[in-house]
């Protein structure tokens, strides 16, 4: 290969943005951490999970939830080749769904390519563009990787961000990557942010009565940084008669932070429906 195609390949890859800070950026580290939050969930039976929907902090305060979504992949893992990956853009504001351009992401576990087959049957909506700068600085998508690169003997991703897109256009894009049981969506999404500990247990119950019913109608800003892309695919799965399945529900409190300003987590399932 040339000096020219091995700079295009680099310049193609998005590098881990948060490895170090949101988890461990050395290799070892980082396979013995998620090892033992997967090792430590709960189990729940599953047929075959469809999407999970987890939460993206910092291991020490949200690994532990993640991992509870996660792990009940391991039965399916074997069938999974696709992952549609969606989140919430922290630090670029952005119009519309955002599809990443490049090539590969990249964490401390090594390169997952990106599915660009997959992204040219969205690519074409009007909402819908390409663009990497969004993605560069974005921990949303990034901190859910290793756990799925420990579980998936090869997979490709599809990496999304729901800027100021509306839910109908969020379903939409999920209708069209659905797939069969090759594909799994996971939707990125902490809940409440900086209340104290009461109040946010309060408010993330009923964020989780709302997911659990399908009322993506009650999600707004100040439920979940990622309600956007959750409402999305209540409506996608309302489509399909899919409920959600609640696996975990906490805040920093409970894990590794003072109770006076916490942020909450949750993770649910949606099982495919078996035909």
């Amino acid at each position: 290969m040339a000096a020219g195609s091995r700079q295009t390949e680099i310049t193609r890859t998005r590098e881990p943005a948060v490895a170090g800070l949101f988890y461990p950026a050395e290799p070892p580290r980082l396979r013995a951490s998620v090892a033992a939050l997967l090792a430590q969930a709960p189990t729940f039976a599953a047929t075959a999970p469809k999407v999970l929907i987890a939460p993206h902090a910092g291991y020490i305060y949200s690994g532990g939830v993640a991992a509870t979504a996660f792990a009940t992949l391991q039965s399916s893992a074997p069938a999974i080749k696709r992952v549609v990956l969606i989140g919430p853009a922290h630090y670029v504001a952005t119009h519309g769904i955002v599809a990443a351009a490049a090539n590969a992401f990249s964490t401390p576990l090594g390169r997952v390519p990106v599915d660009h087959d997959a992204l040219t049957t969205v690519v074409d909506l009007p909402f819908v563009t390409q663009d990497d700068t969004p993605h560069a600085p974005e921990h949303a998508l990034e901190v859910e990787l290793p756990f799925l690169q420990a579980l998936l003997p090869a997979f490709a991703v599809v990496p999304l961000l729901a800027g100021d897109a509306s839910p109908d256009e969020v379903a939409q894009v999920l209708d069209l990557l659905w797939g069969g049981p090759e594909t799994v969506i996971v939707v990125s999404s902490d809940l409440s942010h900086y209340h104290d500990y009461e109040t946010a247990r309060r408010l993330d119950a009923a964020t989780a009565a709302a997911i659990e019913c399908g009322e993506w109608r009650r999600l707004d800003g100040t439920c979940a940084c990622g309600h956007i892309a959750v409402a999305g695919l209540l409506a996608a799965a309302a489509r399909r008669r899919l409920e959600p399945r609640r696996l975990a529900l906490c805040n920093s409190g409970d894990t590794a932070g003072s109770r006076d300003r916490v942020v909450g987590y949750g993770a649910w399932l949606v099982e495919s429906v078996p035909t």
